[in-house]
C-alpha cells in the first residue's frame, strides 16, 4: 500500500477555516469580522469547486456562502436599498411632470 506524504491542500483549507471559526468565536472583537471573512471564503470555495468540476457541492457551498455573506451585511445592504429606493421614486415623479 502506498501512502501520500504530501499534505492535501483541501486539509489545509479545513485546518485555515476551523482555526478561523474558533477565533472568531473566541474574540468577541473580531467575531462579525472573521463571520464575513468565513463566508467569503466559502463563496470562493464554492466557486473553486464549481470551476475544478465538483459542480453540486460547488453550488451547495456557493450558495450557503451569499446567504451568510447577505445576513452578515443586512446592516447596511437594507439602508442602502432603502435609499435606492426613494431615489428611484424621487427620480420617477421628476421624469412624469416633465411631460
Amino acid at each position: 500500500m502506498r501512502t501520500n506524504n504530501k499534505p492535501s491542500g483541501f486539509a489545509i483549507v479545513l485546518i485555515a477555516l476551523g482555526v478561523l471559526i474558533l477565533l472568531g468565536k473566541l474574540t468577541p472583537f473580531f467575531g462579525s469580522l472573521f463571520g464575513i471573512l468565513i463566508a467569503i471564503v466559502m463563496i470562493a470555495l464554492g466557486y473553486y469547486g464549481i470551476r475544478r468540476g465538483n459542480a453540486f457541492f460547488g453550488w451547495i457551498v456557493l450558495f450557503i456562502g451569499v446567504v451568510s455573506l447577505i445576513s452578515k451585511l443586512a446592516w447596511i445592504i437594507v439602508p442602502l436599498l432603502g435609499i435606492g429606493l426613494i431615489v428611484y421614486g424621487i427620480s420617477s415623479l421628476r421624469n412624469k411632470r416633465s411631460y
